[in-house]
């Protein structure tokens, strides 16, 4: 009973938390939001001390519930180990008893929090388990989810509904897609050989949790009395933390997904309160390591050998099964078996298809200028100081709390927000304005920000927070290289920041056909900024049409400021 809860739980917690980070409407944080701020680190770094409060408490009475349940990667490892274990009980019971390897866990806690310290935010991400999660969904998953909805999109406008629309799918950062797929498959392997090696050897958290549910009120306990020695326990525990021949339990390696009590076949093992007195009638002991095994009052009818086969046969009974009609089992032919694969071959390809054609249509429908010029697209103008999201207070802040999650990203709805390729900023967003601007009236990225790193603001303060300032680019500027009026900065800018003012510009004309050019002075209208009123939205260089840099970029500001 007590495994069922904790299954059903997480996955809820894992559904929904994958969920925020595919969905890039940003409708579902108003109602599960939380579940993002409830994670160990992000809570720790944004000093929410309700919550980690919480969370020690919960791991000093019940054991490690957090990693089973409410952590998305470590409920992604288990998934992945039982998917493993369905395709037999001996891919089920491949575990066995490890000893800890403190040295590894502790020394990289210790590497961890010496980069926490020092800001250096790519190693910090890298290992923090929430994060690594969010980046594997933001990266891998998301894409494919975003073609599902662009397809759904494309089919309900052919019967004149608009119930879904389109949304670009593009690579955001090379590095942290290339990070994000080798930590699937690290964690994939981990996880399909050993269950949760990556919990127990190499995330910071559960060495953390670890540590205190060593002195937890509730544990699974092994009462010497009833156990067999049959080995199911040890073999069935993806934390390899039971040591059945001396019935011990490594409490700062379980993670209290009650699969042993379930494996145990003679009640041995069960979720008690560890520190009971010792049953003098019994003589078995309070603590999770007896001194005496005891006497059972029933001696069991058979040696522990012979049981141990006995259970074993009895339950490998049925694992030939290949298929039941009406209550009889039957074997399925061979050849109904290659109609149904041909079948479901035939439909994965023509939906494959359809989501290429529709990903090629739209990427040509973007690619040109009414069917008549290709657009050249924008290159990202080299910014002395990056540009980080109002509510950050400054870079120094956005970097020491920020994970890299990336559900900033994610939500993001104008595309601003991309993950970061320098080296000691790895994955961590930054703001670049190639494919949109940052609107004065959105938020999104300080609503669903755990971690602290983007402080909540209102649409009031956001419109006079100034993370930047423009600046013109003479030589890029269309007015002055192709003598054409443009004004296209001055009248998208929401604060008012940029003026058109008229000027005497000498350039080069020539007359005729074949005529010798010659120099004249011409009054053209360029932009001038007005720095105390530019607040970085980025407006003004998104719809510059100058090509491939525009004439005119944001300049990102160390400390915001208010105007």
């Amino acid at each position: 009973m007590l495994r069922k809860i904790r299954v059903v739980l997480a996955a809820i917690f894992f559904t929904f938390i994958t969920l925020l980070f595919l969905d890039f409407t940003g409708t579902l944080h108003a109602w599960i939001g939380w579940m993002a701020k409830i994670q160990f680190l992000p809570a720790l770094l944004a000093v929410n001390a309700g919550i980690v409060i919480l969370l020690v408490i919960l791991t000093l009475v019940c054991g490690r519930v957090y990693c089973s349940v409410i952590c998305p990667l470590g409920v992604f490892q288990d998934t992945v180990s039982w998917i493993n274990g369905k395709r037999g009980k001996k891919h089920r019971m491949r575990f066995s008893w490890s000893p800890a390897k403190s040295w590894l866990r502790y020394g990289v806690l210790v590497l961890f929090i010496i980069a926490l310290i020092a800001g250096i935010g790519s190693f910090v991400a890298l290992l923090e388990p929430y994060s690594a999660y969010g980046r594997m969904v933001s990266n891998l998953f998301a894409p494919l989810y975003q073609w599902g909805n662009n397809l759904l999109a494309y089919l309900a406008e052919r019967i004149d509904s608009y119930a879904f629309y389109s949304k670009d799918v593009w690579m955001k950062s090379i590095p942290a897609f290339v990070t994000a797929a080798v930590t699937f498959t690290v964690i994939v392997i981990l996880a399909w050989r050993n269950g949760r090696t990556w919990c127990n050897t190499v995330c910071p958290v559960g060495t953390v949790l670890g540590w205190l549910s060593r002195f937890s009120i509730f544990a699974v306990r092994i009462d010497a009395d009833k156990c067999t020695s049959c080995s199911l326990c040890t073999r069935g525990c993806k934390a390899s933390c039971i040591d059945y021949r001396n019935h011990k339990i490594d409490y700062s390696r379980c993670v209290a997904c009650m699969d042993c009590i379930d494996n145990c076949t003679h009640g041995a093992i069960s979720y008690t309160f560890r520190y009971r007195r010792q049953n003098p009638a019994s003589g078995t002991a309070g603590s999770d390591t007896p001194e005496n095994p005891g006497i059972s009052g029933n001696p069991p009818s058979l040696p522990a050998k012979d049981r141990l086969t006995a259970n074993i046969s009895a339950t490998d009974i049925g694992s030939e099964v290949t298929g039941t009609v009406n209550g009889t089992t039957r074997s399925v032919p061979d050849s109904i078996s290659d109609q149904i694969r041909s079948t479901s071959r035939r439909n994965f390809i023509s939906a494959t298809a359809v989501v290429a054609a529709t990903a090629i249509a739209k990427a040509q429908e973007k690619k040109v200028d009414g069917g008549l010029a290709t657009i050249e697209k924008k290159a990202i103008p080299e910014r002395k100081t990056a540009i980080v999201p109002p509510g950050a207070l400054s870079l120094r802040n956005f970097y020491q709390h920020c994970t890299a999650c990336q559900l900033c990203v994610s939500v993001c709805p104008n595309d601003v927000l991309r993950p970061s390729g320098g080296l000691m900023r790895l994955m961590q967003p930054e703001m670049s304005y190639e494919r949109g601007y940052c609107r004065p009236e959105c938020t999104k990225c300080s609503d669903v920000c755990p971690a602290g790193a983007i402080r909540p603001v209102t649409v009031a303060e956001k419109s006079s927070i100034q993370v930047g300032h423009a600046v013109w680019i003479k030589k890029n500027c269309i007015v002055m290289t192709d003598d054409v009026e443009c004004g296209n900065c001055a009248r998208h800018c929401p604060t008012g920041a940029i003026q058109m003012v008229e000027i005497r510009h000498r350039h080069r004309r020539r007359h005729g056909t074949g005529g010798n050019p010659e120099e004249e002075r011409a009054t053209v209208r360029i932009p001038v900024i007005n720095q105390e009123k530019c607040i970085g939205c980025g407006a003004c260089e998104n719809l510059c049409p100058a090509r491939p840099f525009t004439a005119i970029y944001v300049e990102g500001h160390e400390v915001h400021s208010e105007i």
